[in-house]
């Protein structure tokens, strides 16, 4: 689930924090890493069961609504369509989640606000009166629905941002990325699979573990090379006076190009402008672009560059 480009955001902010906080060891730093990435794949679990969460919360409503004093024919018979939703059920009975769940204590029951503001914003879209007044349901529309929920009212809804940034400080960054990964889960959800539906792993393979590991280590170990290297090439600029991030983004950028020989250069270059443009200033990526090419240049005319092509 931990996808390079988050591995490199997260790398970044610990690179930020060490140099921002105390310079701990390596090691340390490292160890702060990998817990980092665990945080973000808790909540992973923890967003796919907010849809379990935001059902059962609607299922409350339905109940209240028809122990009123004088309920409406509306109330005593309601439109269950929503909470009969069957990818809800199917996920409420994943063993995987219910067990991550178990173990990591990770909950929404100090959070029912955060579900009542999300169950609000969802009845009041078109995306659920569209769902709801439907001639029929199936699971296709039932995984559908879930998918726009997440996509097109979580992530523009400042609030959810804030609510999961007091949740936890390891989540503010994470929630964009994280959905994405929610929606993919949705997308491979099959009906047949039942309680067994696989989850995302954390990570795709051991090989991004250990490219995580690397990256920080010779960031941290190469740091007054490259950053020999970084102000060779901003010479007419006073390093004082550039972006603390836009120097992370070249030194940690450096490090890759130089540790890695089976990712292309202009694949690392393209990852590092992008982050740029997101968690530094607005003349970032051009900036960086033009010391990191001439970087580059220098390395490559010197032999210090060896890059292999898979096979």
């Amino acid at each position: 689930m931990i996808n390079r480009i988050l591995l490199r955001i997260k790398v970044l902010q610990i690179l930020y924090a060490h140099y921002k906080g105390c310079g701990n060891s390596i090691s340390l730093a490292e160890k702060e890493l990998f817990y980092s990435i665990e945080k973000a794949y808790e909540l992973y679990f923890h967003m796919m069961q907010l849809a379990v969460e935001v059902t059962h919360y609607a299922a409350k409503k339905i109940d209240a609504r028809k122990n009123k004093l004088r309920p409406t024919e509306e109330d005593l018979n309601p439109n269950t369509r929503f909470i009969d939703n069957s990818f809800v059920k199917q996920i409420s009975k994943n063993r995987f989640l219910n067990d991550f769940l178990k173990e990591r204590k990770i909950s929404w029951a100090n959070e029912q606000d955060t579900v009542k503001m999300v169950y609000d914003l969802v009845v009041e879209s078109e995306y659920y009166a569209e769902y709801m007044s439907a001639e029929s349901a199936d699971y296709a529309r039932d995984k559908d629905i879930w998918r726009k929920i997440y996509n097109k009212i979580i992530l523009r809804c400042e609030n959810f941002y804030d609510s999961i940034e007091d949740q936890s400080i390891y989540w503010a960054d994470d929630l964009g990325i994280v959905v994405s990964f929610v929606i993919k889960t949705i997308k491979r959800f099959k009906l047949e699979n039942g309680a067994e539906q696989e989850l995302l792993p954390m990570f795709k393979s051991d090989e991004d573990k250990e490219f995580a590991s690397e990256l920080i280590q010779n960031t941290l170990k190469n740091e007054e090379e490259y950053r020999q290297l970084i102000d060779k090439h901003t010479r007419n600029w006073d390093l004082d006076r550039i972006a603390f991030m836009d120097i992370l983004i070249m030194q940690t950028a450096l490090a890759e190009i130089m540790s890695f020989p089976t990712i292309p250069i202009n694949v690392t270059l393209n990852e590092y402008i992008e982050i740029s443009k997101s968690y530094s200033t607005e003349k970032s990526a051009t900036f960086i672009n033009g010391v990191l090419d001439n970087a580059v240049k220098e390395l490559k005319a010197a032999n210090k560059l060896i890059k292999v092509v898979r096979v």
